[in-house]
């Protein structure tokens, strides 16, 4: 929902949220079939993994090129308040999904669990500052607040990227 909202709006920062959302999305059907596979192996995790690395850098690319282009002028992002509502409700679920499934990973000592819950928290950070960002566009008529916005959240597509390239799990859960 949050890529379509992006799509309509022209927004970058709303696009970084959405396609880490949905690369999130693909990380947690991964654990989810980790546990519910009998003879689930660590390999398929640290593959998937990879892949959840790969396409969070291929993200930050394309959401750098779309900040760039609109802080040049090729492109205006228009207000949306369907992207906002998705970042509020992002703002008040992700946090205590990300305890929670902090919680189930001590319990059952899922790697891949703690890494979801990692992924969550981050969520969380994502959709306030992509918020403030969309927020700002739209009451203040501030341009470039939402190129911005995804410019500030870029390091940390980028750090989830290569923490999930190089198979490690967040430390901090």
């Amino acid at each position: 929902m949050s890529l379509f909202a992006a799509w309509r709006a022209g927004s970058p920062a709303l696009l970084a949220f959405g396609g880490d959302s949905a690369i999130e999305l693909f990380s947690a059907v991964v654990v989810l079939w980790r546990f519910r596979a009998r003879d689930a192996h660590e390999d398929v995790e640290r593959r998937a993994a990879r892949v959840a690395g790969v396409l969070l850098l291929a993200l930050a690319a394309f959401v750098a090129v779309t900040s760039v282009t609109s802080l040049l002028g090729y492109s205006k992002p228009k207000p949306t308040f369907l992207g906002m509502a998705i970042l509020v409700a992002a703002a008040l679920v992700m946090p205590w999904l990300a305890k929670e499934k902090r919680r189930l990973s001590g319990a059952t000592g899922s790697a891949a669990l703690r890494a979801d819950a990692a992924q969550s928290a981050l969520c969380a950070y994502l959709s306030l500052i992509t918020l403030a960002g969309l927020a700002i566009s739209a009451i203040w008529r501030v341009k470039w607040a939402d190129p911005i916005a995804a410019l500030a959240v870029l390091p940390l597509i980028v750090w989830e990227g290569r923490e999930a390239m190089r198979g490690k799990t967040c430390g901090c859960c």
